[in-house]
């Protein structure tokens, strides 16, 4: 253990000037995320002072009302612990940089007169983001391509950020990439997932490919079997209207979890070049073996507790149909069609109202070859277990086979492993700041292309069809979900790592 935690990082230099024209100004997530983000880069100095923000939104807004709402709602994220920012105080030369620039007009996203006006303000580099309804992400996409928004002359750069949900299945997805890639090349398309903002789950890759220790024994001679987490304890809240025809396939499988999943199980790129990143996340994602609704479960929560108080069951959550068959929870077991991974299951789950909060990866290897601890009179051995954890403690825990004292050859399971908190300073973060950053300089490492999104939404499309109205199997709220995740691996002779376990 260092004496002292590590504060130095490399020099970061600023991203270019730009314009970041946003769509949706007004909206939740440009107020809760989108600002924030801002804040904390502009309070690490990496915005140039010729940055500027243009909001686009259907209500009538002036410049001076915008900076006044938004920066009441940045000081109310000083009193509220539980939002995603959260900061003992605002501080005004970073804010003030942010908020001095920040402009607005109302427009139609539907208006051809919308975007013939943006061209009369927009010079130079610009970002469009897409902080609205999936529904408008083509129109907004076409009205930008057919004023020339998007035509990229004289070294200037045009860019769009596209939120998910990308597509809600295969033939959508396919839709809107054949519409998007009609206005503009590929490579000026941003498919946004704060998922990969994520410090740690950025550091997967450095924890794979720059530690000899491990990649050589990250193959199927070694690995027995790989679980992916990502459990939530609170339930679906005020998002009823969305996740009904939603569902926890559609909102975490095809992007968070598969994310996961190729960090986790991708070839060593040639480069951290950006394209050699997303080639074999590609080549990955389209190496999954079609799934069956034999090796997946769905679930939905029912009425139980959660910290000791009692919780409603999903059909009474509001928006919700009190006969609805929208899954809340879904596990899954993979298997990936390459050499490395040859025979081994990878096993996916994800839930909301589960006993505990939870993502991580979690490595189980096979038991030693050499048979000295085998045999009838020999100490027992438990499976070594990496877990690398996400949230919400991010860091590692490796469960090591250890000599008990005594004379005697007893063994014991041990756990050693780090904290990030333990050894680097914790930086506010909403996990926007390294996407928009990396947008503004042209790295696309951390967004997906269409290959990849089309490649992801083939892979669930099968059960999509094939859970169409059907029933899903129940599980007490505050539980580790349905008993159908656990036989799911009962009979591969496996179990889950049980969630309220540190």
């Amino acid at each position: 253990m260092p004496d002292a935690c590590v504060h130095d990082t490399p020099d970061t230099p600023q991203a270019p000037p730009c314009t970041l024209v946003v769509f949706g100004a007004g909206g939740d997530l440009t107020k809760r995320l989108l600002m924030p983000a801002l804040y904390n880069l502009a309070g690490g100095g990496l915005l140039a002072d010729g940055f500027s923000v243009l909001g686009v939104d259907h209500n009538p807004l002036t410049d001076q009302g915008w900076r006044d709402d938004l920066s009441a709602t940045m000081e109310s994220f000083t009193k509220d612990t539980s939002a995603e920012f959260h900061a003992k105080s605002i501080e005004p030369k970073a804010w003030d940089f942010v908020r001095d620039r920040l402009h607005v007009t109302q427009g139609d996203f539907t208006d051809e007169a919308t975007y013939r006006a943006l061209a009369g303000r927009l010079k130079g580099n610009v970002v469009f983001y897409l902080a609205v309804a999936a529904r408008f992400f083509g129109p907004v996409v076409e009205g930008l391509g057919r004023a020339g928004l998007l035509k990229e002359a004289e070294g200037a750069f045009r860019r769009v950020i596209i939120e998910k949900p990308f597509g809600s299945d295969l033939e959508s997805a396919r839709a809107l990439n054949k519409t998007i890639l009609a206005q503009a090349e590929e490579s000026q398309f941003y498919r946004i997932d704060h998922f990969m903002g994520k410090e740690t789950v950025q550091s997967l890759l450095a924890i794979r490919f720059a530690n000899r220790m491990l990649e050589p024994i990250w193959r199927h001679e070694h690995i027995d079997h790989v679980e992916i987490t990502a459990a939530e304890t609170i339930g679906v809240e005020e998002r009823g209207r969305f996740y009904e025809p939603t569902g926890a396939l559609r909102d975490m499988v095809p992007n968070h979890l598969f994310q996961l999943l190729c960090m986790a199980a991708m070839e060593p790129p040639d480069s951290f070049d950006a394209e050699d990143v997303r080639g074999e996340k590609s080549k990955l994602v389209q190496a999954i073996r079609p799934m069956t609704p034999e090796n997946a479960v769905r679930g939905q929560y029912r009425a139980g507790k959660e910290g000791g108080s009692d919780v409603a069951a999903y059909r009474d959550e509001s928006n919700v149909d009190e006969a609805s068959h929208t899954e809340t929870y879904v596990a899954l077991k993979l298997e990936i069609g390459n050499e490395r991974w040859a025979g081994v299951p990878f096993y996916l789950r994800t839930g909301k109202r589960l006993a505990g909060r939870r993502t991580e990866i979690a490595v189980q290897f096979k038991p030693p070859s050499f048979p000295l601890f085998q045999g009838k009179d020999a100490p027992k051995l438990d499976a070594n277990v990496m877990r690398l954890r996400i949230d919400p403690e991010p860091g590692s825990a490796t469960r090591l086979n250890v000599k008990r004292p005594g004379p005697q050859m007893h063994l014991a399971a041990i756990e050693t492993g780090f904290r990030y908190g333990d050894f680097f300073d914790p930086a506010p973060t909403v996990g926007y700041e390294t996407l928009l950053y990396d947008c503004m300089r042209g790295d696309t490492t951390l967004f997906q292309r269409a290959d990849t999104i089309e490649a992801a939404w083939a892979a669930v499309d099968p059960l999509l069809k094939a859970w169409k109205d059907a029933p899903v199997a129940p599980y007490a709220a505050g539980s580790e979900g349905p008993k159908a995740a656990d036989d799911l691996l009962a009979r591969d002779g496996r179990a889950w790592l049980p969630l309220g376990d540190a």
